[in-house]
């Protein structure tokens, strides 16, 4: 794919802006004023690169099938479902808890790799930064959420946390660095980016419920999340 298609796909060049987006589309409710660090760009990817998007994930889920972490200790398993993509790949159980791993835990084998066009994403959000060696893969269904919580598992934590939604709109809860702060919700839809950088790549955050139906890129309905995270 030449660099013009990619363009395209991507949609305009926006500038980074402080909780908003210059292409944010006029019939969205505005997004609040976010943290200093966190950044939002309404559908930065464009119909066409959800797509395509999602032929790459489904290659992936064939080699490396979803699986259910669950809690350290407990064993509670979590509402998601995940799998990873890149060198490394985080995850959690009873017996080890959160980690990060270079092979699938069923499996054994490696992940698949990070799609170049994800490689691209990250380059236009965090040009500055090295190249992110995990990509979290969470699917939400209809009645999953995930707790308020940080990504902290990574020795660096100087790099930004980019990630995507694909498919329903969910609420997305961000609050402070401290549990117990103020938080703040807003909706992500399916081409949204995200990224926690500087001061707030430490905020804690989750996703409160997901809207089912409000999407029709997965057959099955729900929400798919990609997080793309520098280890180490």
């Amino acid at each position: 794919m030449n660099e013009a298609a990619k363009t395209d796909l991507f949609g305009q060049t926006i500038e980074k802006r402080q909780g908003v987006s210059q292409n944010t589309p006029s019939d969205r409710t505005p997004l609040p004023e976010l943290p200093k660090g966190a950044f939002v760009w309404p559908q930065m990817l464009h119909v066409e690169a959800q797509n395509a998007l999602l032929s790459h994930l489904r290659e992936a889920v064939a080699v490396a099938p979803l699986f259910t972490p669950a809690m350290p200790r407990t064993g509670k398993p979590l509402s998601v479902q995940m799998t990873n993509l890149g060198d490394l790949g985080w995850l959690t159980d009873k017996e080890s808890g959160y980690r990060y791993q270079s092979t699938h835990p069923t499996t054994g084998r490696p992940w698949p790799p990070i799609p170049p066009m994800l490689l691209d994403l990250w380059k236009r959000c965090a040009p500055d930064a090295p190249k992110p060696q995990a990509c979290l893969v969470n699917y939400y269904r209809d009645t999953a959420k995930m707790g308020l919580h940080q990504d902290k598992d990574e020795q660096n934590l100087e790099a930004p946390v980019v990630s995507i939604s694909l498919g329903d709109t969910c609420l997305f809860r961000l609050g402070g660095t401290t549990r117990g702060g103020k938080t703040q919700s807003f909706k992500l839809h399916s081409g949204d980016v995200m990224m926690l950088s500087g001061p707030a790549r430490l905020a804690f955050h989750g996703v409160d419920r997901v809207y089912p139906g409000t999407s029709d890129l997965l057959k099955g309905g729900g929400r798919i999340n990609l997080t793309l995270r520098v280890v180490g």
